[in-house]
């Protein structure tokens, strides 16, 4: 499958591109930049595998929780692009990429992923591989405090994500976690997520390819 994926949810951006059974990635921490960065990132690596968007069979991009601003930027360029290629789209979210990401480069198989909400709030989900080497979602995702935070049966949780950077000592003391992990979203490790949702049917139209925030009230 020729698919093309990115992640503008936190200060890193990035795109990668799925093309028989490789992944080529763009990856750049840079706040506030993605808007001049995103569209450059993926031309440069269809321009690399000598494709246009309109040979692609689908996008996949960060659905969220995360920065609104990058988010609302994710969704605009998904739209675009899958528009004007009448090719479909695949929301993925940011916690389960963060936690793809762990179970890729770690080996976890249950992980705890925590994003900083600002607001003296965590975005956050708990996830477990599958047998297809898919994390997914126990319960669902949600917003909260930091220290309102509980995980059951806490033994071999991995602890990812921003939140660990701000509230590594509430989050441990209350997920009884010992191994934590401060990354990003990465476009490479969407594209499992997004494989399987194609597979599943999990995709939308261009216009329905919109951001998540979790929280009820976003400016």
């Amino acid at each position: 499958m020729k698919l093309l994926a990115f992640d503008a949810s936190s200060p890193a951006c990035s795109c990668a591109l799925h093309l028989d059974g490789e992944i080529t990635e763009r990856y750049e921490i840079a706040p506030r930049q993605h808007a001049a960065l995103i569209l450059p990132m993926a031309d440069e690596l269809l321009t690399e595998a000598g494709l246009k968007p309109i040979e692609l069979d689908g996008i996949a991009f960060g659905r969220g929780p995360g920065s609104f601003t990058g988010l609302r930027i994710a969704s605009g360029v998904a739209q675009g692009i899958a528009f004007a290629a009448d090719i479909p789209v695949a929301p993925i979210s940011s916690l389960a990429t963060l936690a793809q990401a762990a179970y890729i480069e770690n080996g976890a198989k249950k992980v705890f992923a925590a994003i900083d909400a600002r607001m003296s709030e965590v975005y956050w989900g708990m996830y477990i591989i599958d047998k297809q080497g898919i994390m997914r979602c126990e319960g669902e995702e949600s917003v909260s405090a930091p220290h309102h935070i509980s995980l059951p049966n806490v033994e071999d949780w991995y602890g990812v994500g921003s939140a660990w950077t701000i509230y590594a000592d509430i989050l441990a003391t209350k997920c009884g976690l010992s191994q934590e992990d401060e990354s990003y979203p990465q476009a490479r490790a969407m594209i499992p997520l997004a494989l399987a949702a194609f597979a599943e049917g999990q995709i939308v139209s261009a216009e329905n390819a919109l951001p998540v925030y979790l929280r009820n009230k976003v400016v």
